[in-house]
C-alpha cells in the first residue's frame, strides 16, 4: 500500500471516484455529480482556493485506489482564530488501519511542514462547505451538501489519537405538520405587535438580496464556534450555484421596520433528484434532473442556512423571528409538494436553537463530528 500525491488530471479523477468503490453496496450513499466534484476541486471555480492552500493524496493498494484525503491551510480561518490549526477533509478509505494511518500521516506531515501545530476536520473543504464525519444516522441518505461515511471511519480516526471537539446535529422535520399551538402563538404575537414583514427573495434584485443574506449570516453567526465570514467571492459563487434551483419562495427575509433582521434558505434536496444518475449528467441526466427539480419537484428539502441578527439573540422576539422565517419556508415547501426535510447543521451546544427546533417538531436524527489532535514534532 502506498500514498501518492495528486499531481495529474488522471490522479484527480481517480481521487474523485474513490467513493464509488467504497460505497457500491451502501443503499444510503448518493453518488455526487462528477461535474460538480470536479468544479469543487478546481481552483479556478471554487473561491475557497483564493484564501487557502490545499493538497490531495490517494492511497493505492497494488495500484488500485483504496482511499483518499485532503489537507488545507485555510488563511481565512487562521486570520480569524489564530490557532495554528490546519484542516483535513475528503476522507474516504477502506476498513484498514494501515490505510487510515498512511493517509492521515501524509496530511499531518504536510501541515506540520507549514508550521501548524494542530489538525482538525473533516472539512471538505471548509466549514462553510461539507463539515464533519457522520457518526450517527448511517442508514439515512445524505442531504444536499452533506457528507456520508461508513461506521468504521470514526473508530479508525480515534485509534490514531483523534478526539471529538464538536458535534453537528441534523434535524428531520415533517413539512406537512402545522406549528404546535404554543409555537404558533409566539409567532403570531410577534407578527401583530411588531412592524414585521416576511418576504420572499426578489428575483429582480437577486444579487442585492443575496448580499442581505450574507450580511445577516456574517452578523448572526459571528460568535459561533469555527465561524468564517462569507466573502464577496463566496457570495458570487453561492449566487451562481443557487440560481438554477432557487425559487423566490425558497428564501424568507424578515424585515423589522424596513430593516432586514433574519433570513432562512430552503432548497430542494438535489441528492434525491440525482440518486440514480451515478454521477453523470450525460446523455440523459440533464433532462431527468431538470424535470425532477422543475416539474415533479423533490419530496425532500434542506434548510442549510438560517440566521437572526445578534441584536435579537436570547430574546423572545429573536425566537419569534427564527420561527417566522423557518415557518415561511415550510409553508412554501409544503405548497410545492415537499413532505419532509432536514434542518442542518446545528452546533450541539447551541441549546436555544435546538430547543426551538424541537418545539417546532424537529427530531435529531443525524450527527456529524469534528475531530482534532496535536501535531507535535
Amino acid at each position: 500500500m502506498t500514498v501518492k500525491a495528486v499531481e495529474t488530471p488522471g490522479d484527480r479523477e481517480a481521487f474523485i471516484r474513490v467513493p464509488w468503490a467504497l460505497y457500491r453496496d451502501d443503499p444510503a450513499w448518493v453518488p455526487p455529480l462528477l461535474m460538480e466534484r470536479r468544479d469543487h476541486l478546481n481552483p479556478k471555480k471554487n473561491p475557497f482556493f483564493q484564501k487557502a492552500e490545499a493538497r490531495f493524496w490517494l492511497a493505492l493498494r497494488d495500484g488500485r485506489p483504496v482511499g483518499r484525503i485532503s489537507a488545507q491551510v485555510n488563511r481565512a480561518h487562521l486570520d480569524r482564530h489564530n490557532d495554528a490549526t490546519g484542516h483535513f477533509g475528503m476522507l474516504e478509505a477502506e476498513d484498514d488501519a494501515e490505510t487510515f494511518r498512511a493517509l492521515l500521516q501524509a496530511a499531518e506531515d504536510w501541515l506540520r511542514g507549514r508550521g501548524l501545530t494542530r489538525i482538525a476536520g473533516p472539512f471538505s473543504l471548509s466549514i462553510n462547505e461539507e463539515s464533519g464525519l457522520l457518526v450517527e444516522g448511517f442508514h439515512y441518505p445524505p442531504s444536499l451538501m452533506m457528507g456520508h461515511a461508513r461506521p468504521y471511519y470514526a473508530a479508525r480516526l480515534e485509534e490514531l489519537g483523534y478526539a471529538k471537539i464538536k458535534d453537528l446535529i441534523c434535524y428531520h422535520y415533517d413539512a406537512r405538520n402545522d406549528l404546535p399551538p404554543a409555537v404558533a402563538h409566539v409567532m403570531r404575537k410577534a407578527m401583530t405587535s411588531q412592524d414585521l414583514v416576511i418576504r420572499p427573495l426578489d428575483m429582480k434584485n437577486y444579487a442585492q438580496d443575496l448580499r442581505v443574506i450574507r450580511d445577516i449570516f456574517n452578523d448572526a453567526w459571528s460568535e459561533n464556534w469555527g465561524f468564517i465570514p462569507m466573502s464577496e467571492a463566496d457570495l458570487q459563487h453561492m449566487a451562481k450555484e443557487l440560481k438554477p434551483i432557487v425559487r423566490p419562495q425558497s428564501i424568507a427575509i424578515a424585515e423589522l421596520g424596513g430593516e432586514p433582521v433574519a433570513m432562512a434558505i430552503g432548497l430542494p434536496n438535489v441528492n434525491e433528484a440525482i440518486a440514480d444518475l451515478n454521477g453523470r449528467l450525460l446523455p440523459f441526466g440533464w433532462a431527468k434532473l431538470l424535470w425532477r427539480l422543475k416539474v415533479r419537484t423533490t419530496k425532500t428539502a434542506r434548510v442549510p442556512l438560517m440566521g437572526v441578527r445578534k441584536a435579537y439573540h436570547s430574546s423572545l422576539l429573536g425566537a419569534a423571528l427564527a420561527i417566522s422565517v423557518i415557518e415561511r419556508i415550510r409553508e412554501s415547501q409544503k405548497a410545492l409538494g415537499v413532505e419532509s426535510g432536514e434542518l442542518s447543521w446545528i452546533l450541539e451546544d447551541n441549546l436555544p436553537m435546538r430547543r426551538m427546533i424541537e418545539q417546532f417538531g424537529g427530531e435529531a436524527y443525524k450527527t456529524y463530528r469534528i475531530y482534532a489532535r496535536g501535531l507535535g514534532s
